[in-house]
C-alpha cells in the first residue's frame, strides 16, 4: 500500500517536471484556472458604458483584476494590486505613500486618474489626487477591479483624463458565513481580518467586517531608518436586498482610523534652512452609500445613488478635513431596436477646511490656504447613445458629459467610439475623446513654501553683491485664474482569442495635452536679510504622450496559466526650457505564472521590470534607476476550509528605489519582505 502511494506521488512529480498534468480533475482546480481564456474575455464589466457588458465587447482599453488574481499575487493593499494591470504607473514612495497614475504624469497627487470604490469617488479635490493610504477595503471581499486606461470623462466626468479605476466589492450574498485571516512578517509585522455574513430574509443578506495591520518602516536612500511605519484599523458593513423581481437595494459603509509616521523635512528661513522631524499623523474617516435599482426589462432600468464621505487627513505640513455629499441618477432604455441610450445627472456638495501645521522647529506653517474653509458644488448631466449599425458586427457609441463646477465653470467632455467584430474571435475598436482635469483648491487658493535657498546660493537678479545675498524662500502661489487642463485622446485597440488557451489585447494611443500646469518664476522681493521668490501656477505647459499596451493570457495547461503585460510610453513636454521625455518609465513588463499542480497546492511567481525615469523633487532632481523584482507565493490547504500561505516580495534585491516624493519625504528605499498568512472559512 505504501509503495503504491509512493509511486503515485512520483508520477505526479514527474508530470509536473515534464509538463504533463497530474491526475487531478479540472473541477478540483483553482477557480481562476478553471476558466478558459474565452471565459476571461467574456467576464462582465460595468465601467465602460455604465451597464453590464462583456469585456470583449467594450470599446475601451479595459483590464479586469479578479479576486483570484489579487489573492494569488500576495498583495496586501489596493495600489500594489493595481500593478497587475498594463498601462498603470505604480510606485511606492514609502511604507505608507504611493504614486499611482495611468499613462504617465505620476506623482504623490497624480491628478489625471479617477478612482471609484463601489461608486464612491475617492478623488480629493483639495490637491487633485487620491490619498491612497486612506483607500482600503477587505481584500478578500473585492469582486474585481476594472481598470480603464484612457479618458472616461464622457460618462464619469472631470478628472477621468488618463483613466478610471473602479473597485467593486462582492454582493453580501456571496460572502455568507465567516472568514478569519491573520499573519505577519518582517514588513507586514502583523495583520488580521474578520468578516461574517448572514441571511436576514428570503432575499436579504448582510455582512460586517473588521481588519487591521501594523506595517514596518523602510530605509532611507542615504542610510538609516525611514521612520515611515504605520498602523490602521477599519471596519464596515454591507446589506443587499432584492425587494422584488424588479427592485434591488444596497446599503454599505466603512470607518477607519490610522496612525501614520513620517520622517519629514521642513524649509525654514534661518540656518540651517532645512530641519527634520519624526511626525506622527492621524487619519480618520468614514462613508455611507445607498443605491436603489429598478429594472423594467433586460434593456431598461434606472438607479438612484447617494453617498456621504468624511475624512480628516493629517500630513506633516497641513491638515485636510472634508465632508462630501453626492447624489446620482441614471436611466437606460432602448429605442427603435438599434439605439441603447443611457442618460443621467449628478449633484456633489463639499465642505473642506485646510490649515497649515506648525513644524517641529517652531517656525511658521509652510502651507496656507485663503480662504481656509470653502464650500463647493458640482452639477452635471450626461447622455450616451450606443447604436447598432450592423447586427453583431458594427456599433457606434457617442456621448458627452456636461458639468458646472465652482473652479472652472462649464465643461463639456464628448466622446465617440466605434467597435467592429469581423469574426466572433476578433474585435477592433477606435475612439476620440476630450477630457479635462479641473483646478484643485491648492492651485486656486494655496500657498506653499517649497524650499529655502541659503545665502550665496541664490540666483540673480538680486540687487546686492553676492556677499550680501540673503536667504530666499521659494513660494508656490495659487492662481485664481488657473483653468482646467485638457486632453484630446485618440485610441485604437484589437482583441482576439487565437484559441481557447491564448488571448491578445493590444491598445495604441496618442494624447494631445493643452493648458497643463506649470509653476513659472514670478517676482523676487527682498526684505532686509531675507527674500521671497514666487512661483506662480499657470496653464502654459503643453505636451504629447503616445504608446502601446499589450496584455496576453496563455492557459498552457489546465493547471498552469501565464499572464504577460507590456507597456511602452513616450512623453514629450514643451515650454519648460527643453522638451522632457523620460518623466515616466518608458517600458514596463509584468510576467506572472499561476500553477496549481495539486488540488491543495498553489504556486505563484510574479516578475516585474520597470524602466528608469526622471524625478523632480523640491530638493533636487534625480534619475530613478530601472529595477527588476520578483514576488513568490506558495499556498497549501491541509483542510477544506483552511489555507496556509507564504509570500516573498521584492526578492531580487535587499531594497530598491521606486519614486521620490515632490515634498516633505526623503528618498526611501522599498525593502524586501516576507510574510506568512492563515485563512479560515467557517
Amino acid at each position: 500500500m505504501i509503495n503504491k502511494k509512493k509511486t503515485a506521488i512520483s508520477y505526479c512529480l514527474l508530470g509536473a517536471i515534464l509538463g504533463f498534468s497530474p491526475m487531478v480533475s479540472a473541477e478540483d482546480q483553482n477557480e481562476a484556472l478553471n476558466l478558459s481564456v474565452e471565459d476571461l474575455l467574456n467576464v462582465e464589466v460595468t465601467s465602460v458604458a455604465k451597464k453590464a457588458q462583456s469585456l470583449n465587447d467594450a470599446a475601451a482599453a479595459i483590464f479586469v483584476i479578479s479576486n483570484e488574481d489579487i489573492k494569488r499575487s500576495g498583495v496586501t493593499n489596493i495600489p500594489d494590486a493595481l500593478r497587475l494591470a498594463p498601462g498603470l504607473d505604480i510606485a511606492r514612495i514609502s511604507a505608507n505613500q504611493w504614486a499611482v497614475s495611468s499613462r504617465g504624469f505620476n506623482g504623490r497627487f497624480a491628478n489625471k486618474l479617477l478612482v471609484l470604490i463601489d461608486g464612491r469617488n475617492a478623488y480629493a479635490r483639495s490637491f487633485s489626487g487620491v490619498y491612497w493610504e486612506d483607500q482600503d477595503v477587505m481584500m478578500e471581499d473585492i469582486d474585481r477591479i476594472e481598470v480603464i486606461r484612457g479618458p472616461g470623462a464622457a460618462l464619469w466626468g472631470a478628472n477621468a483624463v488618463n483613466g478610471v479605476i473602479n473597485i467593486i466589492t462582492k454582493n453580501s450574498a456571496e460572502t455568507q458565513g465567516g472568514l478569519l485571516t491573520g499573519g505577519g512578517g518582517n514588513q507586514e509585522r502583523g495583520f488580521g481580518s474578520l468578516r461574517y455574513g448572514v441571511k436576514l430574509g428570503e432575499e436579504t443578506t448582510a455582512r460586517a467586517y473588521v481588519k487591521g495591520f501594523d506595517r514596518n518602516q523602510n530605509t532611507l536612500q542615504s542610510g538609516g531608518k525611514a521612520d515611515d511605519n504605520w498602523d490602521k484599523v477599519q471596519g464596515g458593513f454591507r446589506l443587499d436586498s432584492q425587494l422584488n423581481t424588479q427592485d434591488a437595494l444596497t446599503f454599505q459603509g466603512d470607518v477607519y482610523q490610522a496612525t501614520v509616521n513620517q520622517f519629514a523635512y521642513f524649509p525654514q528661513i534661518s540656518a540651517p534652512y532645512l530641519s527634520t522631524g519624526n511626525i506622527s499623523n492621524e487619519r480618520v474617516g468614514g462613508n455611507l452609500l445607498g443605491r436603489f435599482q429598478h429594472t423594467f426589462s433586460p434593456t431598461s432600468d434606472y438607479s438612484l445613488q447617494f453617498y456621504y464621505d468624511a475624512y480628516k487627513h493629517e500630513e506633516a505640513m497641513y491638515t485636510d478635513r472634508r465632508h462630501t455629499l453626492d447624489l446620482q441618477f441614471q436611466h437606460r432604455f432602448g429605442l427603435l431596436d438599434w439605439h441603447e441610450i443611457i442618460w443621467g445627472g449628478a449633484y456633489n456638495y463639499g465642505h473642506d477646511q485646510i490649515v497649515g501645521n506648525q513644524p517641529p522647529n517652531g517656525s511658521a506653517a509652510a502651507i496656507n490656504f485663503n480662504p481656509a474653509r470653502i464650500n463647493d458644488q458640482l452639477a452635471s448631466g450626461f447622455i450616451q447613445d450606443e447604436m447598432t449599425l450592423i447586427d453583431n458586427k458594427l456599433w457606434l457609441t457617442i456621448g458627452s458629459r456636461f458639468e458646472h463646477n465652482d473652479y472652472s465653470g462649464f465643461e463639456g467632455q464628448p466622446s465617440a467610439k466605434v467597435m467592429w467584430a469581423p469574426h466572433n474571435q476578433h474585435r477592433l475598436w477606435a475612439g476620440i475623446s476630450r477630457a479635462v482635469r479641473t483646478p484643485s483648491r491648492a492651485e486656486r487658493y494655496g500657498s506653499v513654501v517649497t524650499r529655502v535657498i541659503p545665502p550665496r546660493q541664490a540666483l540673480p537678479p538680486i540687487p546686492c553683491p553676492p556677499a550680501c545675498t540673503p536667504a530666499i524662500e521659494v513660494v508656490a502661489h495659487g492662481n485664481t485664474n488657473f483653468k482646467s487642463e485638457e486632453v484630446i485622446t485618440y485610441e485604437a485597440g484589437y482583441r482576439t482569442t487565437f484559441s481557447k488557451s491564448v488571448s491578445l489585447d493590444v491598445t495604441g494611443f496618442y494624447n494631445d495635452y493643452r493648458d497643463l500646469r506649470l509653476a513659472q518664476q514670478g517676482t523676487l522681493s527682498i526684505n532686509g536679510a531675507t527674500g521671497t521668490q514666487s512661483l506662480d501656477f499657470t496653464n502654459s505647459l503643453g505636451g504629447k504622450t503616445y504608446g502601446v499596451e499589450i496584455a496576453t493570457i496563455w492557459q498552457m495547461l489546465d493547471w498552469w496559466r501565464w499572464d504577460v503585460n507590456y507597456s511602452w510610453l513616450q512623453t514629450q513636454l514643451n515650454n519648460i526650457g527643453s522638451p522632457q521625455t523620460n518623466l515616466s518609465p518608458q517600458q514596463r513588463v509584468s510576467l506572472r505564472g499561476a500553477l496549481s499542480p495539486w488540488q491543495d497546492i498553489d504556486l505563484d511567481f510574479w516578475f516585474r521590470y520597470v524602466d528608469s525615469n526622471f524625478s523632480v523633487g523640491s530638493l533636487s532632481e534625480n534619475t530613478i534607476k530601472n529595477y527588476v523584482t520578483l514576488d513568490l507565493r506558495a499556498a497549501w490547504r491541509p483542510f477544506k476550509d483552511v489555507e496556509l500561505s507564504v509570500v516573498g516580495q521584492n526578492l531580487l534585491q535587499q531594497s530598491h528605489l521606486e519614486y521620490i516624493s515632490e515634498n516633505q519625504t526623503y528618498p526611501t528605499m522599498i525593502v524586501r519582505g516576507l510574510y506568512g498568512k492563515i485563512s479560515w472559512n467557517f
